[in-house]
């Protein structure tokens, strides 16, 4: 593999903003932890999409989307760390991956997910660099690193190249007890060769990494999000090539080999309305002692699949999976549309005591149109492992659709969001757009948290889906989905 490595990051405090609970930003107060401040003309400006986080005791690391492409990624990966558990936050944007931030080589970037090495003490993040020519294309998965802290940053590691690489995801093994600690894996696929499911291993805390390795059935994929339990086991949930069923599979010899996949659950979603972009790729989570829970939205307990629940499966070892449940935020056949989840789980806790926090976004009225749809992000949590709910707090909106950054599969917050335990609190995070500013850009959609963690679930007022019932002969309502984010092309999908 190649190697880079270059002049740091230079980092900016951020000068919080937080602001007020209020109809217009949900029920808690929220910090802005970084907005866009590119100017090229050749994207949308001032917007930040599809956010990731990690945590590691008090360190919050997250990175996203800033300047969205409309055919395709972004002018950079910005990134917010906190090192007190969410109360201050350190922002920047990644140098050395495209010609917009440190004389970077590529055109744009996507696809942000965040990791934390621990035996080596470094961060990472993993991103997707784009070429715009003979046609937009993933050119190659990268992970930048970061030394100190996630305070500044290095010119990025090249994982792998290829012809057209698609949705990457970086996790680390922290146990100190297994027998793989410090190893850490990245998952992506190879779009022009069917959406093949791609891993590489590094174990020097992601300077080099090794050869690209199939699963043991070259399955396809897309969205993976493999999870490290306490043994050194990896498992990869992951959407098929069409986003029609979950997926999973793992190693458990430290990624030296990857076992076939085997089927989670099928998916039956409906159609987001209003022309937002939204698929129902996974949201994947492991607790102390192991378990995995994996999270998507889905129709099938929804008379007519009119609107989507979040609903959510649940293994000790990634290859028996749990009859799917609904997580009961709201009645069925409510009306309300539940979409993009971002699954946290405090790993210090586990089993029947696990803690789970679901920031999700939806409508109040699923039959809504791109002119009368309102968008908001909401938040519920589990204190006994999934087995109740807490009522549901708005987090932020309402949004109107065209104030979020535009691209070829609709209006963007993200393809995910993301959630993380630090310190027994949850801090999702998560886009928010306000009203373009009169005279101003176009957009004014970025990046936002709570301005405190949020607590676990009270287990009095908590609610569950006992007794709900797949709605018999359940089927999505839209046909098989192509790929449509920069060009034309047959199925899989793929989704920049």
């Amino acid at each position: 593999m190649t190697r880079a490595r270059g002049l740091a990051a230079s980092a900016v405090v951020v000068a919080v903003a937080v602001l007020a609970a209020g109809a217009a930003f949900g029920n808690v107060g929220l910090t802005r932890i970084s907005s866009d401040p590119f100017s090229n003309s050749t994207s949308a400006h001032k917007t930040q999409v599809e956010p990731d986080t990690f945590a590691f005791g008090s360190t919050v690391v997250s990175a996203f989307q800033s300047g969205r492409f409309y055919d395709g990624g972004s002018s950079d990966i910005g990134w917010a760390t906190s090192l007190n558990g969410g109360g201050t936050w350190t922002k920047g944007f990644l140098p050395g991956i495209t010609k917009f931030k440190g004389s970077g080589v590529y055109d744009r970037v996507s696809d942000p997910s965040v990791a934390y090495d621990a035996k080596h003490g470094v961060w990472l993040v993993s991103s997707l660099p784009l070429l715009e020519s003979p046609s937009v294309h993933g050119a190659a998965v990268l992970v930048s690193r970061s030394t100190d802290g996630g305070l500044t940053w290095l010119n990025p590691v090249t994982v792998a190249t290829g012809s057209d690489e698609d949705k990457n995801w970086t996790t680390c093994d922290n146990t100190a007890s297994s027998p793989f600690y410090g190893r850490c894996y990245t998952e992506w696929d190879d779009h022009r060769a069917g959406n093949v499911i791609l891993m590489s291993t590094s174990t020097d805390g992601g300077l080099t990494w090794g050869s690209a390795r199939a699963t043991a059935n070259l399955a396809s994929g897309l969205g993976g999000q493999p999870v490290v339990q306490p043994g050194g086991t990896v498992v990869v949930p992951i959407d098929d090539a069409n986003e029609s069923a979950v997926l999973a599979f793992g190693s458990t010899d430290g990624g030296a080999t990857w076992t076939s996949t085997v089927t989670v659950a099928s998916i039956v979603d409906h159609t987001v309305a209003g022309k937002l972009r939204s698929g129902p790729l996974v949201s994947a989570e492991v607790d102390g002692a192991g378990k995995v829970y994996v999270v998507w939205q889905d129709c099938r307990f929804e008379t007519g699949c009119t609107a989507n629940d979040i609903v959510m499966s649940t293994s000790a070892d990634g290859m028996a999976w749990s009859a799917v449940a609904r997580i009961p935020i709201d009645g069925t056949n409510s009306g309300v549309d539940h979409f993009i989840p971002g699954l946290g789980v405090d790993k210090a806790t586990s089993g029947a005591s696990a803690h789970l926090g679901l920031a999700y976004h939806f409508y109040p009225a699923a039959g809504c149109t791109t002119s009368t749809c309102r968008l908001e992000v909401g938040y519920t949590s589990s204190a006994d492992g999934g087995a109740s709910w807490a009522p549901r707090t708005q987090l932020a909106g309402p949004m109107t659709l065209t104030w979020l950054a535009p691209t070829s599969q609709g209006y963007m917050v993200g393809d995910y969001i993301s959630n993380s335990y630090s310190a027994g609190t949850a801090h999702p995070v998560f886009a928010v757009a306000r009203a373009p500013v009169t005279g101003g850009p176009a957009f004014n959609e970025s990046t936002y948290s709570p301005a405190s963690g949020l607590a676990a679930a009270s287990a009095s007022a908590a609610v569950t889906s006992t007794g709900d019932h797949a709605v018999a002969g359940a089927a999505a309502d839209h046909g098989a989905r192509a790929a449509a984010d920069h060009g034309a092309r047959a199925a899989p999908m793929t989704r920049r």
